[in-house]
C-alpha cells in the first residue's frame, strides 16, 4: 500500500438490511481501494444502520471520480451517503462575543495543526477581540447586534459567510441567538458550545441556575445549532463535580475548562467526518 495515497471517508446511514457491510467493502475492493478503517452501528429500536469507512485510493485512480461514484453507489443501496476527500480543508468562521477562552483555545489548537481546516474569519458583536484576532492573522468583522437591528446584522453576517465560502460556523460563546431564518439560509453546520449539561439549565446564565438549584454536577455541551434554542443534536458533553462550598464564580471557573475541551472535541470530530446526524441525535464514531 502506498502510504501517501489519497483517502476517501464515507458516512452512510439508512434502513438496516442484510449484507450492507459486504456490499460496501466489495465495492471498495472492486474499485482498487484499500480499507484503512471501518466502523458501524445499528440502532435496533429504529432499525437504522450507520457506517463510517475510510479507504486509500491507489493505482493512480482519480479520487474525485471515485468519491462521486461511491456516492452514487450508496444511493443505489438505499443509504444516505456523505463523502469527503482527505486533504480538503474546509473554511471555518468563528462567531464570538466578549468571552475569549474558547476563542483562544480553538485558534491555538488550529495553529498547532490539530484541526484540518482554514479558520478564515471571525465575526463578533463586540470589538473586544478585534486586536487579538488580527494579531493571529485572521480577518475580524465587527457587526453590532441589537433587538432592533438583528435581521439587518444577520443579513450582513450571511453575506460575509457566503463571500468567504465558509463551510462550518463555530459559536465560541457567541452570546446571541441565531434566528431560524439565519440557520435555514446558511445551509451549513453550526456548532455551538453551551455552558451546561443539556438539557438541564438551557438558556441564559446556566451556572447561576445550577448554583441556585444546588446540583452536584455541572457540565458543558457542544451541539449543532437548530431553530430550537439549545435543543440541537448533541455532539459531545463533559461534567465536573461541585459541592456546596462552590460559589457561582467557582462554577464559572471550572466550567471554562470544560467548555474549551468539549468544543474542541466536537470541532475535531466534525472536521474528521466522524459524525452522523439522524432525527435529533448523533452517532459519533471513534
Amino acid at each position: 500500500m502506498t502510504t501517501n495515497a489519497p483517502r476517501i471517508v464515507a458516512l452512510l446511514s439508512g434502513p438496516d438490511q442484510k449484507g450492507l457491510v459486504s456490499k460496501v467493502s466489495s465495492w471498495i475492493f472492486e474499485n482498487g481501494g484499500n480499507i484503512i478503517h471501518a466502523d458501524q452501528h445499528r440502532d435496533p429500536e429504529a432499525g437504522v444502520f450507520f457506517q463510517r469507512v475510510e479507504w486509500a485510493v491507489e493505482g493512480g485512480r482519480s479520487v474525485e471520480e471515485d468519491a462521486k461514484a461511491f456516492r452514487a453507489f450508496g444511493d443505489s443501496i438505499g443509504m444516505k451517503t456523505q463523502v469527503a476527500i482527505s486533504g480538503h480543508k474546509p473554511k471555518v468562521a468563528i462567531m464570538v462575543s466578549k468571552a475569549d477562552h474558547c476563542f483562544h483555545d480553538l485558534i491555538l489548537r488550529w495553529k498547532a495543526g490539530d484541526f484540518p481546516c482554514d479558520i478564515a474569519l471571525v465575526i463578533s458583536n463586540h470589538e473586544t477581540l478585534k486586536e487579538v484576532s488580527e494579531n493571529y492573522g485572521i480577518p475580524f468583522a465587527h457587526i453590532p447586534v441589537t433587538k432592533e437591528t438583528k435581521s439587518e446584522a444577520e443579513a450582513q453576517q450571511l453575506a460575509l459567510l457566503k463571500q468567504n465560502d465558509i463551510e462550518l460556523v463555530i459559536m465560541a460563546r457567541y452570546m446571541q441567538v441565531l434566528s431560524p431564518i439565519f440557520l435555514d439560509t446558511i445551509g451549513k453546520p453550526v456548532i455551538n458550545i453551551h455552558h451546561s449539561f443539556l438539557p438541564a439549565f438551557a438558556g441564559a446564565k446556566p451556572y447561576h441556575q445550577a448554583h441556585k438549584r444546588g446540583v452536584k454536577l455541572i457540565g458543558a455541551t457542544a451541539h449543532y445549532a437548530t431553530a430550537d434554542l439549545d435543543q440541537g443534536p448533541i455532539i459531545h458533553q463533559a461534567v465536573a463535580n461541585i459541592t456546596h462550598r462552590n460559589t457561582v464564580r467557582d462554577l464559572i471557573r471550572k466550567g471554562r475548562d470544560m467548555e474549551k475541551l468539549t468544543l474542541a472535541t466536537a470541532v475535531s470530530r466534525h472536521l474528521e467526518n466522524r459524525i452522523l446526524v439522524y432525527e435529533n441525535k448523533t452517532v459519533v464514531f471513534d
